[in-house]
């Protein structure tokens, strides 16, 4: 292996990149299909108003219904998801098993509920829709992004310090 690579190097150049550009390609062909559905999320997100910062603001002052049920249909998908993939015993694409662990109760769930819903409160985004957001042209919500980046990074370096 060794010795075609070091044949490109000294002799083709051009070769060389030319192979660099096709295994770029490759690899970005590779991720459209995930380039693709966050840009379909990203439109549902946009058409529905989740990230609408007025929704968000009713929402918080239990003034409308509209972001209710929007979540409260997401965990109902969700539950009758789980429920399926328990039932029947579902596997991956890659024939593995699903297994779903049950979950302990940890007031750390609540303290970073609580905290995370004062940031949606503030800011107006969660993680989903900051993306959304900063692609719809809300270029303010980039303030938002570094913040949640800064949060996740702080919590990194606690980790080991908080009670879970």
């Amino acid at each position: 292996m060794a010795f075609p690579g070091s044949y490109l190097l000294l002799y083709d150049r051009r070769l060389c990149n030319d192979l660099v550009d096709l295994t770029l390609f490759i690899t970005a062909m590779k991720n459209l299909k995930f380039l693709l559905v966050g840009m379909c999320f990203g439109i549902i997100l946009i058409k529905s108003e989740v990230i609408s910062w007025f929704r968000i603001q009713e929402m918080f002052r239990l003034q409308a219904f509209h972001m209710y049920g929007i979540i409260g249909s997401a965990i109902v998908v969700a539950m009758i998801s789980i429920l399926l993939i328990k039932r029947f015993n579902i596997k991956t694409i890659h024939q593995e098993a699903i297994i779903i662990p049950d979950k302990q109760f940890n007031w750390g769930y609540v303290y970073g509920g609580l905290i995370f819903g004062l940031g949606w409160a503030l800011t107006g985004a969660c993680p989903g829709p900051i993306f959304a957001q900063i692609g719809s042209g809300i270029l303010v919500t980039t303030l938002t992004l570094l913040s949640a980046v800064a949060g996740t990074w702080v919590y990194g370096l606690l980790r080991e310090k908080l009670p879970h």
